[in-house]
């Protein structure tokens, strides 16, 4: 039996890179100060959490999945590194689990990668409204296909790598959709439930109008883990 630990993560503007500094702007413009701040601060215990859950797992051999991640080895740590230094919580407990002796693996397609990025790019560059809107809406059409084909490839990549017996653990947004896709002879441990992750993103620019349940998502985010990790001695 292989096995693989799922956790769904809560990408923050460090994860973007360069889109960073406008995906906070926009964060504060659209959600103001105060509730951009306590968003932040939510997502951070959320990391905390997480990390802390895998203090206790022995990561010799583990191998790592981390959605983005388009490379491995030493130009992979380095990516991880670059990101950590913008302030990503994701790469930073990456990097601390690649220390206790845990294995990245290249996880998806470049041209993927790069071409979502590059969709996005163009919508924090229209210097119009007009020029945003048209860059959101071709964003919008291609969106679902393309995140499907990353997923297709993701799937293929853990199907790959993961080897009998082996211990495996994806970091992956909320918005993908790979356990229905995943060989059944893999046992999945999903630490946090996806679809209450995804529904604290998709309120969260509606607070306002749907606070008590916002707020109750939100207390779910930074609580401990739904499904424990037994590790055989």
């Amino acid at each position: 039996m292989r096995t693989l630990i799922y956790a769904p993560v809560i990408h923050t503007s460090a994860d973007l890179g360069s889109l960073a500094k406008e995906v906070a702007r926009r964060g504060v413009a659209d959600l103001g100060e105060d509730l951009w701040q306590a968003h932040r601060k939510t997502v951070d215990g959320f990391w905390d959490m997480i990390s802390h859950y895998f203090d206790s797992i022995n990561m010799s051999g583990v191998k790592i999945y981390q959605d983005g991640m388009v490379a491995e080895g030493e130009i992979g740590e380095k990516i991880a590194a670059e990101g950590m230094k913008a302030g990503s919580k994701n790469y930073e407990l990456l990097l601390k689990l690649l220390k206790r002796g845990a294995i990245l693996v290249k996880t998806e397609d470049f041209k993927l990668v790069k071409e979502e990025l590059d969709r996005l790019s163009e919508i924090t560059r229209a210097k119009s409204i007009a020029q945003k809107l048209f860059s959101f809406i071709k964003y919008k059409l291609i969106k679902n296909k393309l995140l499907d084909k990353r997923d297709k490839f993701i799937v293929k990549k853990i199907d790959e790598t993961l080897n009998q017996d082996e211990v495996g653990i994806i970091f992956i947004g909320a918005y993908h959709n790979i356990k229905k896709r995943l060989p059944k002879d893999i046992n999945v441990i999903e630490i946090k439930n996806t679809a209450r992750i995804r529904e604290y993103q998709t309120l969260l620019p509606f607070y306002r109008t749907h606070k008590e349940r916002f707020e109750e998502l939100a207390k779910y985010l930074v609580s401990g883990v739904d499904q424990p990790f037994y590790q055989m001695k």
